[in-house]
């Protein structure tokens, strides 16, 4: 069986959509099997546990982390798929056998379950985790410095969504990005970035086989208050992943294969790319670009204008009765030559109404817009 008709079929469908909390997670934590260790390792601010999952004996010790933002759900799925992959008894059992014979992985498969449960970026203090790696001043910041000191891993997963807003310079979306964070201000390539990148590149090499064109790279800005910065500069290797949008994709389902996918080519699981690579291969990945709406209408005419223009809509996700909505907000407006819409529909120069109005501003909610003439509704 293809590892993609593995997946079809077998990756783990309780979890879906953006809002994935610890109430989500409970249920197959407390049913994993005998393979997996499970240990509390300490409390977020509000006081709901922080949980580690260990698989494999091996003596390459890899720590990865998720939701340390917690309106990022999209690896926190992908972690869920792996673990039901590693699980199961019927296929690919050589290859989980060697990566439980040279691995050691461990897990925590949601670092902020109060941001998690309130789907905001931050903590319940409103601190962003990803920039108290040196203060430490919150309880789940500390929790993970703690726990990289005992394990002492020799490569380390920072597990991230990015937004829909970023793109590479060909025009398409960046549906999966990799950083390989610096050390310094420098961003030189020490021993344990060059590693990262060497990871990156094998990751990558798999993935454009699957999505050629949507991997892109972060931006190496030094910052020695993000944790994978920080961890770079203690000499272990770090990767970070970004998980981004694929085509119609807004609650991140195939997202999550892909990162699905590049766990495996990391792990060895596959050996799509050569195991020989070059690092300076990471910097040929292209750079992201926030060059993406969610919705461009192109050729519009509002009000008493005569010349037509471009209107950019971008969606907010606001948490609603338990699920995430996306409510559409007018981004920005005239010509909009260098930036591509996740959808485009070219009125022709037709004059519109936005809420029966005709004027627009920067910022504004979107409940309708219809054509002036005949006041038909523009489905976007």
């Amino acid at each position: 069986m293809e590892i993609q008709g593995w997946y079809k079929t077998h990756f783990e469908s309780a979890l879906a959509g953006r809002y994935i909390t610890m109430e989500h997670l409970f249920p197959m934590i407390d049913s994993l099997g005998d393979l997996f260790e499970k240990t509390a390792i300490g409390v977020s601010e509000l006081g709901k546990e922080i949980y580690l999952l260990k698989v494999g004996k091996g003596e390459k010790v890899v720590l990865g982390w998720s939701q340390m933002h917690g309106n990022e759900s999209t690896t926190t799925k992908a972690i869920f798929d792996l673990i039901a992959f590693l699980g199961q008894k019927e296929y690919f059992q050589r290859e989980i056998k060697q990566f439980l014979k040279e691995f050691t992985l461990f897990l925590i498969p949601m670092l902020n379950p109060d941001g998690a449960a309130l789907y905001t970026r931050e903590n319940a203090n409103l601190v962003d985790l990803n920039r108290d790696a040196k203060k430490l001043t919150q309880s789940e910041s500390r929790v993970l410095n703690e726990i990289f000191k005992k394990l002492k891993p020799q490569l380390c997963l920072n597990l991230h969504d990015q937004r829909s807003i970023y793109g590479l310079e060909a025009g398409l979306s960046a549906t999966v990005s990799f950083l390989a964070p610096a050390a310094d201000n420098e961003r030189s390539i020490t021993p344990s970035r060059k590693i990262a990148m060497e990871h990156i590149v094998r990751m990558n090499n798999r993935l454009n086989d699957l999505i050629p064109g949507h991997i892109g790279r972060y931006d190496d800005s030094f910052n020695k208050n993000c944790v994978g910065d920080t961890f770079q500069m203690a000499g272990v290797p770090t990767i970070l992943f970004e998980a981004g949008h694929y085509k119609k994709d807004y609650n991140r389902e195939k997202t999550r294969e892909f990162i699905f996918y590049a766990f495996l080519e990391l792990f060895e699981i596959t050996r799509f790319s050569e195991k020989s690579v070059n690092h300076m291969d990471y910097f040929k990945i292209p750079e992201n670009r926030t060059n993406f709406k969610d919705v461009i209408l192109r050729n519009v005419r509002i009000g008493s204008s005569h010349h037509p223009i471009d209107v950019c809509i971008q969606y907010s996700e606001v948490l609603k009765n338990g699920s995430v909505c996306h409510e559409a907000v007018i981004d920005d407006g005239g010509e909009c030559k260098m930036v591509f819409g996740h959808s485009e529909l070219d009125i022709k120069g037709a004059y519109i109404l936005l809420n029966s109005q005709e004027k627009i501003s920067i910022g504004q909610k979107v409940f309708i817009i219809s054509k002036k003439s005949d006041n038909s509704e523009i489905i976007f």
